[in-house]
Formats: C-alpha cells, sequence, structure tokens
C-alpha cells in the first residue's frame, strides 16, 4: 500500500534537512536497509535508510530541495501500485536549496536588511493568526517582534527561524527614530547582518559555506548572543597521565592501532568531577536548568577542515578508560569518513573541544545550547613546575597544559565553575591511570 516517506530526524538540533542527492530514483525496488538518499542535517551528511520492502513511486522533494521535519519527501508502495494522487496533492512544495553566490559581487545588490525590507512590503497583509515555527515564535518574543509582520518563506507562507532572524537583523540595522516608537525600552539584543563584500577586490574566489557550516553559524550565532558565557581556566600537570601512556603507549598502538592521547583521560575526569558537580552536566529550558543523570560527552571532530561535527561518547562513567579511548577514536573515524549514525550526535549533556593536537595555548569555545558549559583541551608543552616536598621545593620538568572552561553564567557562578576545574586537575593529577589502563 503506497505511503508517504517523510523526512526524519537525523540529530537533536535538526529541524529541517536537504536532500544531497537519491541514490534511488522513481521506479527503483529497495530491501530493508538500503540506501534510499543521502541528507543534509545541521550537523552531518546523513544517509536515509529503508525499513521495509518496497519500490520508490514518486520523489516529492529533488535533489537539492529541503523539507522540515515530518514532511513528506517521496511516496513509496508496491511493484506496479499507482501512485495517489491525494498523496500527491496534500504535499508541501519543497524549499529550493539556497542560491549559489555569484562568482562577482554586482554593485547593485542589495544587502540582506534590504532585501529582507523589501520582501515585508511586497508581502500581502498578514491573516489574524500568523503560521510560525516553535523556534520563530521564540525568537520573535526575545526581540520584541510581532510575527504578523514577518513574510514568512516556509509551507503556506509559515514563518520559519531564517525570517525571524532576517527581521531582527533587519530592525537592527535600520535607523533608531524609524525602528521604533518613543516611548520603547532599551531594544534586545539582535544578530547584526554581515556586510557584503566590495564589489572590487581584486583577484579573488567564493566559497559556498558548506551545509555544516551555515547550521552551525546559526547555531553558534544564537548561542552567542543568548549565552552569558564565562571562560576559566586551570593549568594541569600532565604527569601521571604521560607516565601510563609511557607504560602502556606502544603496546596500546601495537595492539589497538592508534595512539593513546590525553584526550580519554581528560574525558574520565571530566565525568568523574561531573558526578560532583551536576549543574554543569545540565541544559538551560525556559527559566529551568534540566539536570542529567546520565553524564554524555559530545566531542568536537574537525572534519577536514570543513567543518565540525560533534558525535557523542554516552554515559562515560560506566566505561573503563580503554573503552572510552576506543569509542572516541571509532567516532572520529567515522565522522571523518562521513558515516555516523544519526544515533551517534544526539544526546550530548557537556562537550569537549579538542585544539589541543594544534598546540593552541588557550581556547575560548562557545557553550553548545542548550548544554551549559564546554571544556577546552589545549596544548600540553614540557614546562618547569615546582614541586612541593617534605624535604622542601624543588623545580621540575612536568608536561603542563590548560584546560579551559566556558559555562552558562544563567546556570551556575563562577566559584561552581572553579571547584569543578580544581576537582578536574586534581583528578589528573592524581589518579593512577596505569592501574585505569589495564581495566
Amino acid at each position: 500500500m503506497a505511503e508517504e516517506l517523510v523526512m526524519p530526524r537525523l540529530s537533536d538540533t535538526m529541524e529541517r534537512g536537504t536532500i544531497a542527492r537519491w541514490v534511488k530514483q522513481e521506479g527503483d525496488a529497495f530491501q530493508n536497509g538500503d540506501v534510499l538518499a543521502e541528507i543534509e542535517t545541521d550537523k552531518a551528511l546523513m544517509e536515509l535508510n529503508a525499513y521495509d520492502d518496497g519500490v520508490l513511486l514518486k520523489i516529492l522533494v529533488p535533489d537539492g530541495g529541503e523539507a522540515e521535519l515530518g514532511a513528506p519527501i517521496a511516496i513509496t508502495g508496491e511493484a506496479g501500485e499507482e501512485v495517489p494522487a491525494d498523496l500527491v496533492a496534500a504535499a508541501p512544495p519543497a524549499a529550493p536549496a539556497p542560491v549559489e553566490v555569484a562568482e562577482a559581487a554586482d554593485e547593485t545588490s542589495v544587502t540582506p536588511a534590504e532585501a529582507t525590507a523589501a520582501a515585508a512590503s511586497a508581502a500581502p497583509a498578514p491573516a489574524t493568526e500568523v503560521r510560525a515555527s516553535p523556534i520563530a515564535r521564540k525568537l520573535a518574543a526575545e526581540h520584541g517582534i510581532d510575527p504578523t509582520t514577518v513574510a514568512g518563506t516556509g509551507r503556506g507562507g509559515r514563518v520559519t527561524r531564517e525570517d525571524m532572524l532576517a527581521a531582527a537583523a533587519a530592525r537592527a540595522s535600520a535607523p533608531a527614530a524609524a525602528s521604533a516608537p518613543a516611548a520603547a525600552a532599551v531594544p534586545p539584543v539582535a544578530i547584526a547582518p554581515i556586510a557584503a563584500a566590495p564589489a572590487s577586490t581584486g583577484p579573488s574566489e567564493r566559497v559556498r559555506l558548506n551545509a555544516i557550516r551555515r547550521r552551525t553559524a546559526e547555531h553558534l550565532a544564537r548561542a552567542w548572543v543568548t549565552v552569558p558565557a564565562v571562560l576559566q581556566a586551570v593549568e594541569v600537570d600532565y604527569h601521571r597521565v604521560e607516565e601510563a601512556r609511557r607504560a602502556a603507549g606502544a603496546a596500546w598502538k601495537a595492539r589497538e592501532g592508534f595512539s593513546l592521547t590525553y584526550l580519554p583521560f581528560v574525558a574520565r575526569a571530566v565525568s568523574i568531577a561531573l558526578a560532583k558537580f551536576p549543574r554543569l552536566n545540565a541544559s538551560v529550558d525556559g527559566d529551568e536548568l534540566v539536570l542529567h543523570r546520565r553524564i554524555n560527552l559530545g566531542v568536537a571532530v574537525d572534519v577536514n577542515f570543513d567543518g565540525l561535527l560533534v558525535p557523542v561518547v554516552k554515559d562515560v562513567p560506566s566505561k573503563s578508560l580503554p573503552q572510552i579511548a576506543r569509542e572516541i577514536n571509532d567516532l572520529a573515524q567515522r565522522a571523518r569518513a562521513n558515516r555516523l549514525r544519526p544515533d551517534d550526535l544526539s544526546e550530548a549533556t557537556y562537550t569537549l573541544s579538542n585544539s589541543g593536537v594544534f598546540g593552541t595555548e588557550i581556547t575560548a569555545p562557545i557553550v553548545n545550547v542548550p548544554q551549559v558549559a564546554i571544556l577546552s583541551t589545549d596544548g600540553v608543552r614540557k614546562k618547569p613546575v615546582v614541586i612541593e616536598g617534605p624535604a622542601g621545593d624543588s623545580i621540575a620538568i612536568r608536561p603542563v597544559g590548560l584546560l579551559a572552561q566556558c559555562f552558562d553564567h544563567r546556570a551556575v557562578d563562577g566559584a561552581y565553575s572553579a571547584a569543578f576545574l580544581k576537582e578536574v586537575r586534581t583528578v589528573m593529577e592524581t589518579r593512577h591511570w596505569i592501574q585505569d589502563l589495564e581495566a
């Protein structure tokens, strides 16, 4: 029997997806587990697999088209079956893919703010009941914008997140006298539009932002203007960690096929500290802080300098150090090979950003909302360190690095965050890591 194939949720933050390409074409038969299409989400390029046997009767969203979660993208059925006209008629039109940027800037081109204003002035008068996505309504409230004044570009004129962000940017760039009544309060923070590139800058090249960068930009721009973030850092002596790596590193690489890095040790220490400081293993939901029972660590992975993916190591406290190391390596390898599953990118409660592999001194990462904290592991270098002992102080050469945490000040204060970082440092510097590797 013919039925709709809808756009699935492939990540926690996904609200819509883009059909990168249909692997199966109209009339093609498929079996359970076959790849039907490749879908660009806000985080990665994911495969859409079939969960039954059948035939792809009709494609409703072509290559490059976008659709919101739950929207029909195709109709499947049995061989020789007619495509029901009512299913085709009921399907909403697919949003077109973003237009490619021209190679050269046109001096007569308009700015994003001008385009938004023109669209708003040309749109018909809105109805009393405006159709808007939940996040668009939330943004409207945050920016003090009446959603009935915004021209929607979604299905059936629905106001989307992008429409609301564009409206906020347009209002922020408009002259103050024309944008607010005399009795208005202090205007809320808005995301300012990016200035257009000069029309002539000599030899240059324009490179279109890929889907990961576009979605990351939207997500982090909201986080930047929403979260009152604070940075704190502690210096950590990696002496005990380095002892374990020297003792077991060669055998580990020969057995496992990859090097034993500092990151699994940091992940273990963070999971131990989070159990004692649960307000950092949390999410902000309106005016509530949701404390998570599970400790699931998102690990930022660079995808060949084309973007970042954050696969998740779940239930870290229940896993041994070798298990954590293997899972981090496996997720990183599959992220770079574009073989992550939807479940690999979901349910993170705290995030680790590992810039230290490039030798950074200190990094202030942006909190991955709705989480409330993120930790940067920066470069480890040999430095002279004062060692306190029964016979007095001495100086030794030790591997030292910074751990820097950005946290949401709405969730916790500086003392709480500092106590957490102190706990992480204590675990890193005093734990018997060689025993952990033997577990």
